[in-house]
């Protein structure tokens, strides 16, 4: 099995296999053209885009953490697979296995928000209903976020499901505008995307990484402008976005990815060029 690493400062990032989803692309770029975004980032003939769902296996200090949770597996109906594109479910406790790691080794979680496509690998199906994937791991999450999930309103309950909260109830851990979780690793509250979205920064010295989770899903999300239609408060996103570009730019920080089917992470130099990268390989399985 392939998996892409990167090592920045103390930390190690290694990229599991989540799944992956096809969403439609005009609804993954807002109001932007067609014309304009399918030469960064390519469509099917469903006008589809891939958008991996894989975790991020990030390891700190003797700590096992994951930042977000995947797809899942065997949580779908054949109507939402069919609904999502989803042509892959999670891998994650395969992908940990070749890192000779279990689910038990999670240590923490760090989940930028919970939408189903970043939370439904927290729980699986058992007889008696849903267990925790991770039952050892402390999951951070805004209070917002965590707010919303439980109690969601009408356009959102269509993203935060039960399941995905109920059996973990026990370990999740809330938190305010930022925390640190380690030192030099904290997740910090942007909203945007959705009103409890969080990014995550790490840096030690001059090693830095910064998960934009889904306010730049994508390498191709890049200009400040190109937002999703799936975006709550899409002005919140273009702000944030604008705010931590200019911050990774000067830093030349490593911008790390969750759904990027091309990329696994793009450093960029103080003028938004990209100075090095990591690409996704194709995963195989024996």
């Amino acid at each position: 099995m392939k998996v892409e690493t990167l090592e920045i400062g103390r930390a190690k990032l290694t990229w599991l296999n989540g799944g992956v989803t096809h969403l439609d692309g005009g609804a993954m770029f807002g109001v932007v053209p067609k014309s304009l975004w399918s030469k960064k980032y390519p469509a099917n003939e469903k006008n589809q885009i891939e958008l991996r769902t894989d975790p991020i296996l990030l390891q700190l200090d003797g700590k096992n953490i994951l930042i977000d949770s995947g797809i899942g597996i065997n949580k779908l109906t054949e109507k939402q697979k069919r609904n999502f594109g989803v042509k892959e479910e999670s891998r994650v406790e395969s992908t940990l296995a070749s890192l000779n790691l279990t689910v038990n080794d999670i240590a923490i979680i760090l989940m930028t928000h919970l939408h189903y496509d970043h939370a439904c690998g927290l729980t699986k199906p058992v007889k008696e209903g849903y267990e925790s994937v991770f039952p050892h791991a402390d999951i951070y999450v805004s209070q917002i976020e965590w707010d919303e999930m439980r109690h969601p309103n009408i356009r959102s309950i269509n993203s935060y499901w039960e399941m995905n909260w109920k059996p973990i109830t026990e370990q999740v851990i809330p938190f305010e505008e930022e925390i640190e979780i380690l030192p030099g690793l904290s997740m910090i509250h942007t909203g945007g995307h959705s009103d409890g979205h969080s990014i995550i920064r790490f840096k030690d010295g001059d090693h830095t990484f910064t998960h934009m989770a889904d306010i730049m899903p994508t390498n191709a999300h890049q200009n400040k402008l190109w937002v999703l239609a799936y975006d709550d408060y899409p002005i919140k996103s273009v702000h944030q976005k604008e705010k931590w570009m200019k911050i990774c730019y000067k830093e030349k920080s490593w911008i790390t990815f969750y759904h990027d089917a091309h990329y696994r992470a793009i450093k960029f130099n103080e003028h938004g060029e990209k100075m090095d990268q990591v690409e996704r390989k194709w995963y195989s399985y024996d």
